[in-house]
């Protein structure tokens, strides 16, 4: 299974670059470049989809599966 995860990356008023991974809230990096920006926030969008996978959350995240029992 894959999944893909639109990046959207913003010019911000101090010349930083804001990215942000659509769709999972509170995923956002800085970078000094939009590369730099791109490739924290793609890490850091591994790290939560590990962390949820291995948590046993449902796709949203939102509910852990064994709340639900």
């Amino acid at each position: 299974m894959s999944v893909i995860f639109r990046i959207e990356v913003e010019r911000e008023t101090d010349g930083r670059r804001l990215a942000e991974a659509v769709g999972l809230p509170g995923v956002l990096a800085y970078g000094a470049t939009d590369d730099e920006a791109i490739a924290r926030v793609q890490a850091l969008t591994l790290r939560v989809v590990a962390d949820r996978h291995e948590g046993g959350y449902r796709d949203r995240g939102e509910v852990r599966s064994d709340e639900h029992r």
